[in-house]
């Protein structure tokens, strides 16, 4: 992409480092996902081991078309449409409890769809809250310390999708999007007496929630005492701690391991990274965390050198975003913390997640572009500008 900034022509330019870093965690995450879920598959689904993957393919497929597009749009554009955004995600979740078009599965109503087709509108929140949240406080500049102007209408969309998503029965995720969410606010300066005020707020309803569902103070009670339930609440987090030590330093090698066919269940979704640890071992591990690694790093470095605070505050959230949810699911899986239902962002079964990983990132590397001017085009060529 050529243009003219005071005469001298620029050419626009990606960080290629990041566009390298997510091919590469979206391919991995397509080979670990066949290799935990081929056995599976193979068993509910009519002798089908690629159901999974091909299922995968096609969120990915769409993802990279819409990943190409997000890249290269002028990012004003979006935000041009945000409000649009924010009210199509509200009715998407609100549809998830329409009968027909939501899907109630195992007492959670977080998908809609028709057909073979299903989406989880709570994985777009993860997108457009940020986007929002970066629109709304780049407009309050000078006004983030007024309660009702600056403060209050962030919050109240804020409130908005966490109740949603948690009359959806999906408390992990609802706290999810509501810590990043304040993450965001505390970014855009905001002062900490809301902070505390929120704290007031949030800590005994967020206890109280966890108290009143059987569920879930099963799951912090066996998070605390890992024998106390073995073969009940506790069960996939014991199993899958077991699978990731098995894997010891080489690894199995990919498609050898066993204790991901037979101990870990649904191990193919939110637990995909113990089947990941038990076949690449301690080896695979430090390469994934150093990938991650690298894709925050060039992340956070495109938001700190971008143009507007709009875009610094979305490349900030989006990264956030990814690499929160990607330390969150391994914490989960190694029994760091109670188990949820967060899967690991580009590995998971469920082309939700992968699509919105994708258009997150995509996002980002827009925001990574850097126009280098055609007086630096000479020393690039000599080594002396390594634009960094």
């Amino acid at each position: 992409m050529l243009f003219s900034i005071d005469g001298a022509e620029t050419k626009s330019t990606f960080d290629h480092t990041l566009i390298v870093c997510i091919v590469l965690l979206t391919g991995a995450g397509i080979a670990a996902l066949y290799s935990a879920s081929y056995a599976f598959a193979e068993l509910w689904f009519k002798g089908d081991r690629w159901y999974f993957v091909i299922r995968q393919l096609k969120f990915a497929a769409l993802g990279f078309v819409i990943f190409f597009i997000t890249a290269n749009i002028d990012i004003e554009k979006i935000r041009a449409i945000i409000i649009f955004l924010v009210i199509a995600a509200v009715i998407l979740c609100v549809l998830t409890f329409v009968p027909g078009i939501g899907r109630n599965i195992n007492g959670a109503s977080r998908w809609i769809g028709a057909g073979g087709f299903s989406f989880q509108p709570s994985e777009l929140v993860k997108l457009i809250l940020p986007l929002y949240l970066a629109h709304i406080f780049d407009k309050k500049q000078g006004k983030q310390n007024s309660f009702v102007s600056g403060v209050l209408p962030p919050a109240l969309v804020t409130a908005l999708f966490f109740v949603l998503i948690l009359l959806q029965n999906n408390f992990s995720t609802a706290i999810f999007i509501a810590v990043n969410a304040l993450i965001i606010f505390f970014l855009a300066g905001i002062g900490i007496g809301f902070f505390l005020g929120a704290a007031v707020i949030i800590l005994p309803v967020t206890s109280l929630l966890v108290l009143s569902e059987e569920h879930r103070l099963r799951r912090l009670i066996s998070f605390m005492w890992p024998d106390w339930e073995p073969l009940g609440a506790g069960y996939q987090v014991n199993a899958s701690v077991l699978t990731i030590s098995s894997g010891g330093f080489w690894g199995k090698g990919l498609g050898q391991g066993t204790r991901k066919v037979v101990s870990v269940p649904e191990i193919q979704s939110d637990f995909i990274f113990s089947a990941y640890s038990e076949e690449g071992g301690f080896i695979g591990v430090v390469l994934f965390i150093l990938v991650f690694a690298v894709f925050a790093w060039r992340g956070y470095r495109a938001a700190l050198n971008a143009d507007s605070a709009f875009k610094r505050l979305l490349a900030l959230g989006m990264v956030t975003t990814i690499f929160t949810q990607m330390l969150l699911n391994i914490a989960v899986v190694s029994g760091a913390v109670p188990a949820t239902g967060i899967p690991l962002p580009f590995f998971s079964a469920g082309g939700s997640s992968l699509l919105i990983s994708l258009i997150m990132s995509a996002l980002i590397v827009n925001i990574s572009r850097a126009p280098v001017s055609s007086l630096k085009k000479e020393n690039m060529n000599n080594g002396i500008y390594h634009g960094i």
